[in-house]
């Protein structure tokens, strides 16, 4: 075993070097250590079955249970095992970008340490996959928690999420994913955004695909997620509506707003006007909609501006970044035709000329 001290993905040369597997599978662990053990012997059973290269990276999410022991025991035994440990717990969020960052597989896929995901599933979005998927979502159809405080949170969620991101998904909240590794060559994730990669995949082009898996009921331990997890994710879901659909013009937002404000102001404008030409004539100055007035056309420049502002701080960071405003799945091509035989090619060149210097015959009649 070989101990990487305080490494991220950028020091690890050595391991870039390496033939990278076909296939990544990325597991954050929190207080599992009940079950790390038999989640690995099924899961290995399952990959040696695929006939693919493949590796293990599970992400260590600062457990006090004894996971991260049980986790350095699996790395001693297996060399498909990677294993990442963070100082303190950071969130599922952290721990999947922690596995992308140290992974190498060419499709990556997620799944929970506890035992409710199949591994068996993996086969199955493998196989969509290699139909030509980008992103394959897994969907627990029929799924084993609890009504009040976990599915009904989870529908609500899932119904708000697919109608604000246009990504129509029965299960956002399900791990069990798998994606192309060029789908999140460029996402970066934040706080609870590991549920949103679908939307963040769609958003650049990528092909998307959900399909029913495989639940089971939680058998060791205690569920990490509550009620209160809702909350951000209405916040989470708002800034990437936000990221998503004005990152790059960001003066769209911040501009409706100030001139839908403009145009409020200008009709309470106008109805002091009206309301001064006609009895009882009160005066301007005592008509609060005067006052209303102004605020909303001082708000609405302070909108506008404030949008300025962000078109300068975005431009400023996509250039700093180097990345364009597109994204290229392929490019294509043509190719030169392939050259003919000398002597085609001279009496083709030649019919040409004399096609080229051919005078029509005019007949006159005298």
């Amino acid at each position: 075993m070989r101990v990487l001290e305080g490494q991220t993905f950028g020091g690890l040369a050595d391991l870039n070097k390496a033939l990278a597997p076909e296939l990544s599978v990325v597991i954050p662990i929190y207080d599992e250590a009940d079950n790390v053990l038999p989640l690995h012997e099924q899961l290995t059973a399952e990959l040696r079955a695929l006939g693919r290269t493949y590796e293990i990276v599970y992400v260590d999410d600062g457990s006090r249970d004894g996971s991260l022991k049980r986790l350095k025991s699996l790395v001693d035994t297996d060399a498909n095992v990677t294993v990442v440990q963070f100082r303190r717990n950071f969130g599922q969020t952290a721990a999947l970008q922690a596995g992308i960052d140290h992974s190498r597989g060419g499709v990556l896929v997620f799944m929970d340490g506890d035992m409710q995901n199949d591994p068996k599933d993996i086969a199955r979005l493998l196989a969509k996959i290699d139909e030509g998927y980008d992103v394959v979502s897994g969907w627990r159809k029929d799924r084993h928690d609890a009504l009040v405080r976990r599915k009904l949170p989870s529908w609500v969620a899932n119904w708000l999420i697919s109608h604000v991101t246009g990504v129509r998904l029965r299960d956002y909240g399900c791990t069990l994913k798998a994606y192309r590794r060029d789908t999140l060559t460029d996402v970066r994730l934040y706080g609870e955004m590991h549920r949103f990669i679908p939307a963040y995949a769609s958003w650049s082009g990528a092909s998307i695909a959900e399909i029913p898996v495989e639940h089971h009921p939680r058998r060791f331990g205690r569920s990490k997620y509550g009620i209160w997890r809702t909350f951000r994710v209405l916040l989470d879901l708002l800034t990437v509506k936000l990221l998503g659909s004005y990152a790059t013009k960001p003066i769209y937002f911040f501009g409706s707003f100030g001139f839908a404000l403009w145009v409020a102001a200008f009709l309470c404008g106008v109805i002091v006007l009206i309301e001064k030409m006609v009895p009882p004539y009160p005066e301007a100055h005592n008509n609060p909609l005067l006052l209303l007035a102004v605020f909303l056309a001082s708000l609405g420049v302070q909108f506008v501006m404030l949008g300025l502002l962000a078109e300068l701080i975005m431009r400023t960071y996509q250039e700093s970044r180097g990345r364009p405003a597109y994204a290229v799945r392929q490019v294509l091509v043509g190719e030169a035709p392939k050259e003919l035989p000398a002597e085609q090619d001279a009496s083709a060149v030649a019919e040409a000329v004399a096609d080229a210097l051919t005078i029509p015959t005019v007949t006159t009649s005298s």
